[in-house]
């Protein structure tokens, strides 16, 4: 499998991925923005696409479907719950399914918070697992719950679908938003070392140049990985794990 990450350079920094299976040849165009780059970056890479695959039902994660759906023939898959909110929806994807294409196995997982119809991509089919989290977990940080969310459902999404996987698993977020998310977090951990040298660090980066991180390197410094820190700010600390979550939430959501 190889995956490649594109910046789109647009107001809200959305990263797309193209997902292909170097055997077949076969490709997953995963919450197109730009359908016509998707399409050309396919060709360029000899890769026919298979099937679109959306997170969730805003725009940004859409916008290129109609574009890569004429020109492929590919079939738009989604939440069942995204059905009628997403158009042309081929197939509904239920919890825990698994979709297969060529060699490359994925696991559907639910997570609603960000909106009711959100679903990430666990790879199973790779050595090092890797999370396509779409908006619910980003680089330092949590996905917002404008726009229809709920931030209850996001805290239990984490709990159910994240906590578990292994620190090793790769994640590949919707957006490029780790230079604001570490701030962020440096305010709610100010003597967190991590974030202070992951924040150096990506300062002179350019989007494209974004690392990779895993998940054991996030849960240095994700505040919505770390509820149980004693060095959150006093204020942070609430009587459970999700009453500090929907703080942070609530922080992050005026920050």
């Amino acid at each position: 499998m190889k995956v490649i990450r594109r910046y789109m350079d647009n107001r809200l920094r959305n990263f797309n991925y193209l997902i292909g299976c170097e055997k077949t040849k076969q490709a997953i165009a995963l919450d197109p923005l730009d359908g016509e780059a998707m399409v050309a970056l396919a060709a360029e890479q000899g890769w026919q696409i298979k099937l679109i695959i959306n997170t969730h039902e805003h725009h940004d994660h859409i916008e290129g479907n109609p574009a890569v759906q004429a020109a492929t023939g590919a079939e738009i898959w989604a939440s069942e719950f995204a059905i009628g909110k997403i158009p042309n929806v081929g197939r509904g994807l239920v919890a825990n399914e698994v979709i297969e294409l060529g060699s490359m196995t994925f696991r559907v997982m639910p997570t609603p918070g960000h909106t009711p119809v959100h679903v990430c991509l666990l790879t199973l089919s790779e050595e090092v697992p890797i999370l396509f989290s779409g908006d619910t977990l980003f680089n330092a940080c949590a996905g917002n719950c404008f726009n229809g969310g709920d931030v209850d459902e996001m805290y239990d999404s984490f709990v159910r679908e994240l906590t578990p996987l292994p620190d090793q698993t790769l994640l590949f977020p919707g957006h490029d938003y780790m230079k604001t998310n570490l701030g962020f977090a440096l305010t709610c951990e100010p003597n967190n070392k991590e974030t202070q040298y992951w924040q150096t660090k990506v300062e002179v980066l350019s989007p494209d140049e974004m690392p990779y991180m895993t998940l054991g390197q996030e849960r240095q410094y994700n505040p919505f990985l770390r509820l149980k820190s004693p060095d959150l700010l006093p204020q942070l600390h609430c009587e459970n794990e999700r009453a500090t979550f929907q703080a942070l939430r609530a922080k992050r959501d005026i920050w």
